[in-house]
């Protein structure tokens, strides 16, 4: 695209650390234990706009990391909700022009993680919110319990975001165990986090929970967790005879949106395009996990026509969250 109709370009899925929040979980394990990167999470001023501004991005909405506040009790996460997001409001306030927000929410609370969803977006002006995998001990967030969360999201027409975060323990220590030493990041973004998140996303699939609120709106991230890429056998299998009825294609192509955060592939853009749509791709980098300028070079190389790479780099967010 020539410099004289280069389009706003928003980053969907950058991330934060919330020095609170973070005390209460593990950073000496996982990607947030690089000094560097742990110095770009707490950054949340000069430094990043400086690396946006290298790049070309212009706007980012900011969201806490994994795994966020589900693996603390719940009256410790509904105190700390309220102060990250206030906390992440003056951050906002302070440049309006260069970021937007994604809430954090005290999920082992769902009524209080509504009700803070709800505060967020109405009184704080936050996009709508960021969970992370697994709740506490092993809780998946398709169960009734959690319903809240979505109901309220459908009622003010924000978008959850479905972010990875890491597997189960024994399902790290059963299935990746043996390789984890050599290759540590294939518990998490090589594989682990993947595997995790689509089969959360199916999970909510199957649950229900878009018969009972059917203008949710859910966002995945790696162009979806390989799901656009299986989706017609998913949609064949689960319709044999046997299965209760359910219409997977429509509801992940009806009601999931995909970034392109941390999986800069065109094979795998180009899939995701055929089966969801061009309206339902969003650009994201996973800043400061992933570097900035690869991305953005990547999208301005992708073979899509100007309007097209328009909408995957700010158009359908700004529709989607109403920048």
């Amino acid at each position: 695209m020539t410099t004289r109709s280069r389009p706003q370009v928003i980053a969907l899925e950058e991330h934060y650390w919330d020095p609170e929040v973070a005390a209460h979980f593990d950073v000496s394990g996982g990607s947030g234990a690089n000094p560097k990167t742990r110095e770009r999470l707490y950054d949340l001023g000069v430094g990043r706009i400086a690396e946006m501004d290298a790049a070309g991005i212009d706007v980012q909405v900011l969201s806490h990391g994994a795994p966020g506040l589900q693996r603390v009790n719940a009256e410790t996460a509904v105190e700390l909700a309220t102060l990250a997001n206030n906390r992440l409001r003056d951050v906002v306030s302070g440049e309006p022009s260069r970021f937007a927000a994604f809430a954090v929410l005290p999920v082992p609370d769902p009524e209080a993680a509504a009700d803070e969803l709800e505060r967020a977006v109405t009184k704080l002006g936050f996009k709508g919110a960021m969970v992370h995998g697994l709740t506490g001990e092993g809780m998946f967030l398709d169960e009734k319990r959690f319903w809240p969360i979505y109901e309220r999201a459908q009622a003010l027409d924000v978008p959850i975001y479905v972010h990875p975060a890491a597997p189960h323990p024994e399902v790290s220590r059963i299935y990746y165990g043996d390789y984890l030493k050599e290759f540590p990041a294939l518990g998490t973004a090589a594989w682990g986090y993947t595997v995790e998140t689509a089969t959360l996303a199916l999970r909510l699939l199957l649950s229900g929970i878009f018969d009972a609120y059917p203008r949710l709106k859910i966002i995945l991230g790696p162009l979806g967790e390989t799901l656009p890429y299986i989706v017609w056998r998913v949609d064949a299998a689960l319709s044999r005879p046997g299965h209760k009825k359910v219409s997977f294609r429509e509801v992940l192509c009806g009601n999931f949106y995909v970034t392109t955060s941390g999986n800069f592939s065109t094979p795998a853009l180009a899939c995701c395009v055929a089966e969801m749509g061009i309206d339902r791709v969003l650009f994201s980098v996973d800043w400061p996990f992933v570097a900035n300028p690869p991305a953005v070079r990547w999208i301005e190389e992708v073979p899509y026509s100007d309007d097209d790479k328009v909408k995957i780099l700010s158009g359908n967010c700004k529709r989607l969250l109403r920048i």
